[in-house]
């Protein structure tokens, strides 16, 4: 229909219309991308030299220490994706009961994601605390890592969005793509790494055994 094909055209044009050059959404991308791999860099460092370990004064001293460097960096990211939405232009067309109600289930279930993974997996589970050498006893298989893999990237993802389009913000939906690709392409390193963490762990304790 034509009001149909009306309600396109003003999102396509909201899309064009957006700024990609404004520093505050040059910002928000930059943190987005460099905060992964900064963390999965520091992580790797530490699995194979311990430098955080001998700096800190111990594992767990090093893995508190990283948690609090990745959490303080984790709210700048969050400022500067706030931020980009503030400067960037609004789609009237999202500024509607049903978006806010999709708004607020995705941040409500998000929100749920995030905590419940961080209650399961504890300060060293969630930051990295393997590489560490701060092994889990055995893999996590309660809720909600029986609903999906990744429960706490996925649910930070759908935090965002609902931020996004709660603030009628196309800038914002494209910046989620943003974040759901860095996270996709974060997971491809930091899932494979930790299962050679874990059979490096039980080959050790099978020679140990022996």
């Amino acid at each position: 229909t034509d009001i149909n094909k009306e309600m396109i055209d003003q999102v396509l044009e909201s899309f064009t219309q957006v700024n990609f050059s404004e520093t505050y959404f040059l910002a928000s991308i930059a943190v987005t991308v460099g905060l992964p791999t900064w963390w999965n860099i520091v992580a790797r460092q530490e699995y194979n030299t311990h430098f955080l370990t001998r700096l800190c004064g111990g594992p767990y001293r090093g893995c508190y220490f990283l948690a609090f460097l990745i959490f303080s960096c984790s709210l700048v990211r969050d400022y500067m994706f706030k931020e980009a939405i503030t400067h960037q232009a609004r789609l009237d067309l999202l500024d509607c009961e049903l978006v806010r109600y999709i708004a607020y289930g995705l941040f409500a279930v998000g929100a749920v994601f995030v905590l419940s993974s961080y209650l399961r997996l504890g300060i060293t589970g969630t930051y990295l605390g393997d590489y560490f050498g701060i092994l889990m006893k055995e893999r996590v298989t309660g809720f909600p890592f029986n609903v999906m893999s990744n429960p706490m990237y996925n649910g930070a993802t759908m935090m965002f969005l609902a931020t996004a389009l709660w603030e009628c913000s196309p800038a914002g939906i494209i910046l989620v793509g943003v974040v759901f690709v860095v996270y996709r392409i974060a997971l491809i390193f930091e899932e494979d790494f930790t299962h050679h963490i874990y059979a490096s762990q039980a080959q050790k304790k099978k020679a140990t055994a022996k």
